[in-house]
């Protein structure tokens, strides 16, 4: 084997083992979204369950129950703006852990601009105490690597600090799921500044799952990232296609080779649940080729 087989053959590995340790977002399953998590991805493979304003919070329940009795790990989105009082967030938190087995949550502001109760931001519902009280070991909070559409850098920063101190005070565990983004220098960037002030927790990287090109952009303008979007797009030979959809290799592999310790792909599943798995999968699987513009191609199923 030449030097430069070799080293293509460990790359491959690290792409590879990066895709196994993906995490998935989703609403509600739809048929199929299930088999397809259980052909490529183990048993306890975290999906985490949006909370949409427009839909009841306790619509989680039955989506958690449903994954936890296939084997993976249901982490339900905790919006804290969304909340009508601390006994609204002990009453379900304590339905999740119990009919769910749920241990780990994520907790985000919300997309409300005003609160529906008593919690405005993350940090008060980490410093109620409830999701300890409720067995939560583990809460997960936002990263933004690309910045806020309404925060400054140094707001954002603080605001983190401020969540690990009391994640840390009361014993809970953390780590960070970042907003989706469509650049890995961002993605870097990020994960560095954390190091270099001295936080090492685990950091889930959003990528886009794939999907259509027109709505890659519909949900990247609703989020704020429309122009990394754009850039993307741009750039030749970046828009990869499966089944005529945009897919996030060109990220996913340069941070895979970058080999932080701590990051794990965290996949936002625009075009389907199923889709993204199968992708993923693919990718873990290695079933995959590199290309010459910084991506891979995954082969069909």
């Amino acid at each position: 084997m030449t030097v430069a087989a070799e080293q293509g053959g460990q790359e491959e590995r690290r792409i590879a083992a990066f895709a196994a340790r993906a995490s998935f977002e989703a609403t509600r399953l739809e048929d199929g979204d299930i088999e397809a998590l259980r052909a490529s991805f183990s048993d306890r493979t975290r999906v985490y369950l949006s909370a949409v304003p427009r839909r009841p919070l306790a619509a989680q329940i039955e989506t958690a129950v449903r994954l936890a009795a296939a084997g993976f790990e249901p982490v339900p989105h905790i919006p804290a703006r969304s909340l009508t009082s601390a006994a609204e967030l002990d009453r379900h938190l304590g339905v999740l852990t119990e009919r769910a087995g749920v241990r780990r949550v994520l907790v985000i502001g919300g997309d409300p601009v005003a609160p529906a109760g008593p919690f405005f931001a993350a940090l008060e519902v980490i410093e109620s105490g409830l999701l300890q009280a409720r067995g939560i070991v583990e809460a997960g909070i936002a990263g933004y690597p690309e910045g806020h559409p309404r925060l400054e850098r140094a707001v954002l920063e603080r605001a983190t600090a401020a969540k690990l101190e009391a994640a840390a005070g009361t014993g809970l565990a953390v780590h960070i799921v970042t907003q989706f983004c469509f650049s890995a220098p961002a993605i870097l960037a990020f994960v560095g500044r954390l190091r270099d002030h001295g936080i090492d927790v685990p950091v889930r990287a959003g990528l886009a799952g794939p999907t259509t090109l027109s709505g890659l952009m519909r949900f990247a303008r609703l989020c704020g990232v429309s122009a990394s979007a754009q850039g993307l797009v741009r750039h030749t030979g970046l828009a990869r296609q499966l089944f005529g959809m945009v897919t996030p290799d060109t990220v996913l592999r340069p941070l895979a080779e970058a080999g932080y310790a701590g990051i794990a792909p965290h996949i936002f599943p625009f075009g389907g649940l199923a889709t993204a798995a199968r992708w993923a999968g693919a990718a873990a699987a290695g079933r995959f080729t590199l290309d010459r513009d910084g991506g891979f191609t995954v082969a069909p199923p």
